[in-house]
């Protein structure tokens, strides 16, 4: 069963495990294996920040005590835009499909509603099919194509910009 709940500073070193291991398992993140650098001190240092700002947070999915999943929520630095929250989230490709990410995305968003949110925001690959079924059922739109963003693989990607507005 997977339990939802919002990053600790204690969770800084298996975080870290975590998204290396999203790095290694799949090009739909944006690191490529092994270019991720960031130190246990380092992340703890980047939790502590996110934990000053009252528009940032992450919440982990655990499976039998294990972090398999996450979702950062890292909101806008300015008046103008602390009311829109970038989103990035992550699973381990053996916890897809078991509702993880359905249960990440509804801790993050009744979280923004709860510290004054108006918009979520993310980007994807175009051809990330799964993931963008995910985030349409959870009701975000495609607002635009951003094209050949990244390049992956030996090619250029584009990436589609995606939204939800809170009430």
């Amino acid at each position: 069963m997977v339990h939802v709940r919002k990053i600790a500073m204690e969770d800084a070193e298996a975080y870290l495990q975590l998204c290396r291991q999203l790095d290694e398992e799949t090009s739909f993140m944006l690191y490529e294996p092994g270019e991720r650098e960031t130190t246990v001190p380092e992340e703890r240092a980047r939790l502590a920040s996110m934990f000053g700002r009252d528009n940032q947070t992450a919440f982990v999915a655990e499976v039998d005590g294990r972090i398999v999943g996450h979702i950062q929520a890292m909101g806008g630095h300015v008046r103008r835009n602390r009311r829109t929250v970038y989103l990035v989230i992550g699973i381990l490709q053996a916890y897809t499909g078991q509702g993880i990410g359905t249960a990440l995305f509804r801790a993050v968003e009744a979280w923004a509603r709860t510290v004054g949110v108006h918009r979520l925001e993310l980007t994807v690959m175009t051809h990330n099919e799964a993931a963008i079924g995910l985030y349409r059922k959870m009701g975000f739109q495609i607002e635009g194509t951003a094209r050949e963003t990244l390049f992956v693989d030996g090619r250029y990607v584009d990436e589609y910009w995606m939204a939800k507005l809170l009430a």
